[in-house]
């Protein structure tokens, strides 16, 4: 009887004991538990039960981002504007730079061929000044001097044609203003009116601009001469017509 009696109440402690370890783990448990809920603790839904998710900053930061994207665009445009404008600036200063380049070494000669012609209008004199029956006459030493003398003008000539000067050529031609210097009028009805018939000093231009007018005749009285095609070349200056605009 003793002994199962103190089995019984050995049972009954096991029991207890149990029982009492139980309630610690799920007593445990529980605090986990509620620790686990307090860190992840579940977002409640909105009241219409809408579930979209905002984005940063609504509606004002995309009206913000279009605005900006705006103002770079038309930053865009101004800076390419002023490229555009640049561009046209420096290739405009390159064409004129060309072309004042260009006029420089072609008009550069301009007063020291002015100059010579004086010197060549000297050696016209001097071979004018010689009577035909001198030349005639069979005299070596004369005809020598005068060959020397033309060959001279002729030479100065074809150098100053090298640096861009070159004689008119206004006889029989229609008188030009802005080439030739009209110095007298001869009567003559078989030629139209204006005609250059007679070359009192002789022309010259360089480039297309003239050195010296040609002192000329004209004539008066005939019928109203034609008008020029007006993309004929002056006499004396290159055909612009195929130059650039």
């Amino acid at each position: 009887m003793t002994s199962e009696t103190e089995k019984t109440a050995h049972d009954r402690t096991d029991a207890a004991e149990a029982k009492e370890g139980g309630a610690a783990y799920f007593k445990s448990a529980g605090m986990s538990g509620a620790v686990a809920g307090d860190r992840a603790s579940p977002q409640p839904a909105d009241a219409d039960g809408d579930d979209t998710v905002p984005t940063w900053g609504g509606e004002d930061a995309g009206a913000a981002d279009r605005a900006r994207v705006a103002e770079l665009e038309s930053e865009n445009a101004d800076v390419k504007d002023r490229m555009l404008r640049l561009a046209a600036d420096m290739e405009n200063l390159r064409r004129r730079t060309e072309r004042e380049i260009k006029d420089a070494r072609q008009f550069a000669v301009t007063a020291f061929a002015r100059d010579m012609l004086a010197v060549s209008d000297n050696l016209s004199r001097a071979l004018q000044a010689v009577p035909d029956e001198a030349r005639s006459g069979g005299d070596a030493g004369l005809t020598a001097l005068v060959e020397g003398v033309e060959m001279t003008g002729r030479s100065m000539l074809s150098t100053m044609a090298r640096h861009g000067v070159t004689k008119l050529e206004p006889l029989n031609e229609r008188f030009d203003p802005n080439f030739h210097q009209a110095m007298f009028e001869i009567p003559n009805a078989d030629l139209p009116n204006n005609t250059v018939v007679q070359v009192v000093q002789d022309g010259f231009a360089i480039g297309d601009r003239v050195l010296r007018p040609a002192l000329v005749g004209v004539s008066k009285g005939g019928p109203k001469a034609a008008a020029q095609p007006t993309n004929e070349p002056k006499p004396g200056a290159p055909d612009l017509s195929t130059g650039d605009a």
